[in-house]
């Protein structure tokens, strides 16, 4: 028969061999549960409380292409009787500059719009949900970014489908605008290509801001509000330095001309 001490020392043994086993199951769980896209292990036992695994959330769809009343299949422009402008961008370029100029447009209280190359967007993915995450929209601007113009109608057609799918695995959507690239105006085909990859209008601009001439920030500057008016739909770039710094006096002298940057959706959108 164990003494009083040799049954204290058996019982402590026993209650240790019940609990380790139990604590290893429970932190070999935790740990599985940890990893990208794992599920969590099963304990044998019920789980303590109604606690369950997170699940990632899963974000909303891009908006997809409308079609505008009263407006042309090819919009250069929005209403002039609004203080609204669109500011527009040249989805390309150092993906570091592109992060620099939307965080400028949003310091500013500005919203965009993004028309973005699909060679650009296969490069970087993760831009296409920074740009839509930051309020503002997506669009287009064919998948090579050639001169859209001067291509047959099959090749044409799949710069335009091609950044369109791209954006769709991306966003959920083909994208709000379609812009032609290398060229101010579409021609009647393209026009055509588009409306039929299913965007009701090709998106233009009345005011071209030249910051691809790397001209200085504030011949940008000079070059925009020597022309903007209400309804003006600016063509921009990202990877280009210039742009960057001429954002926040650019908004800074909207602001003071009472005229607010909004996406080209809200510009449209009576």
């Amino acid at each position: 028969m164990l003494s009083q001490p040799g049954r204290r020392a058996a019982l402590r043994v026993a209650l240790r061999a019940a609990v380790l086993p139990a604590a290893g199951a429970a932190a070999a769980g935790l740990t599985a549960a940890c990893g990208p896209g794992r599920p969590a292990t099963a304990s044998s036992g019920p789980p303590p409380g109604p606690v369950r695994p997170a699940r990632p959330a899963q974000a909303a769809p891009a908006a997809a292409p409308r079609r505008f009343a009263g407006q042309p299949v090819e919009i250069d422009h929005g209403p002039r009787d609004r203080p609204r402008v669109a500011l527009t961008f040249h989805g390309n370029g150092d993906p570091a500059i592109a992060r620099a100029v939307l965080a400028a447009a949003e310091k500013g209280g500005a919203r965009v719009t993004v028309l973005a190359i699909g060679s650009w967007l296969d490069a970087h993915p993760e831009l296409a949900r920074r740009i839509l995450d930051g309020g503002h929209e997506l669009g287009n601007h064919t998948q090579r970014h050639l001169a859209i113009n001067d291509m047959p109608e099959a090749e044409a057609y799949a710069e335009i489908t091609g950044c369109a799918q791209r954006l769709k695995r991306l966003t959920g959507s083909i994208g709000t605008w379609f812009r032609p690239s290398q060229t101010q105006y579409a021609t009647p085909l393209v026009r055509k290509l588009a409306q039929r990859a299913g965007y009701p209008h090709v998106l233009s601009y009345d005011v071209d801001s030249l910051d691809f001439t790397s001209p200085g920030a504030a011949a940008v500057i000079r070059t925009v509000t020597g022309t903007i008016r209400p309804g003006s739909v600016v063509s921009l770039h990202f990877g280009y330095a210039d742009t960057v710094d001429a954002m926040p006096p650019l908004l800074e002298e909207l602001a003071r001309r009472k005229l607010r940057a909004v996406t080209t959706t809200e510009l449209l959108t009576p």
